[in-house]
């Protein structure tokens, strides 16, 4: 049975989880303006991208393809599929990526089963780039997690679970960042949300959607701490 209250919370598993989640927001925090994380905030501006060709994908349509800038901007080109669902689809497709991630890390089968998901993503993907800033983006992380992964398996350096863990907390940080700085504090006209208020017939205009975009994505960083501690009670 699920200890869903976390009654005799925590153990010693369940410090470890919050302690790990807890530094590695701070250390993201204090390095977000520098080069050491480009590479990880990248990687989210491509799951970000392969969300929308995830629900292009699954809406009948056709993903052409896939750029990731190193402004940390990107697009995706598709053709036909259902727009009212490919368009949040990115924003929101990443938040629940990096929860995926952060609930993998929990054990070292899920973890091995995310890096093995991720690889396949990264390759995939590898032959449908557009530019090689994303090209180069799946080389190198394909060849980081086979390291992390080859270390794993044949050494006593056991820190898959930690990557995943990171990737998945630097994911969900940058999802929440990355609709407060497009859609609220600045309202980029082109944005996704921009472009859903033209589609959808709520009344909600661009900064409305983007409200709701966050909150939704902040639900998803909250949900993963809770669920995180829940699976290791």
């Amino acid at each position: 049975m699920a200890n869903w209250e976390l009654k005799n919370c925590c153990d010693h598993d369940q410090k470890l989880f919050i302690a790990f989640v807890g530094v590695y927001t701070v250390v993201i925090l204090l390095l977000w303006r520098t080069f050491l994380l480009t590479p990880f905030k990248l990687i989210t501006v491509f799951l970000h991208e392969a969300s929308h060709a995830i629900a292009c994908l699954l809406t009948c349509g056709k993903v052409e393809g896939i750029q990731v800038h190193g402004n940390e901007g990107g697009v995706t080109q598709t053709r036909g599929g259902i727009y009212w669902i490919i368009l949040p689809a990115g924003y929101l497709g990443s938040s629940f990526w990096g929860m995926a991630l952060i609930l993998a890390s929990t054990n070292i089968l899920t973890a091995r089963i995310a890096a093995g998901c991720f690889l396949a993503a990264l390759v995939i993907v590898l032959f449908v780039a557009k530019n090689w800033t994303l090209r180069g983006l799946c080389i190198g992380f394909i060849i980081f997690i086979a390291v992390i992964w080859l270390l794993q398996e044949k050494t006593k350096v056991h820190i898959l679970r930690y990557v995943i863990l990171f990737i998945g907390v630097m994911n969900s940080l940058f999802s929440v960042y990355d609709i407060y700085d497009d859609l609220i504090s600045r309202r980029v006209n082109s944005s996704d949300a921009e472009k859903f208020a033209e589609v959808c017939p709520c009344p909600c205009n661009g900064f409305g959607w983007g409200v709701i975009w966050g909150m939704i994505s902040f639900v998803f960083l909250c949900a993963s701490l809770y669920l995180g501690l829940v699976i290791l009670s």
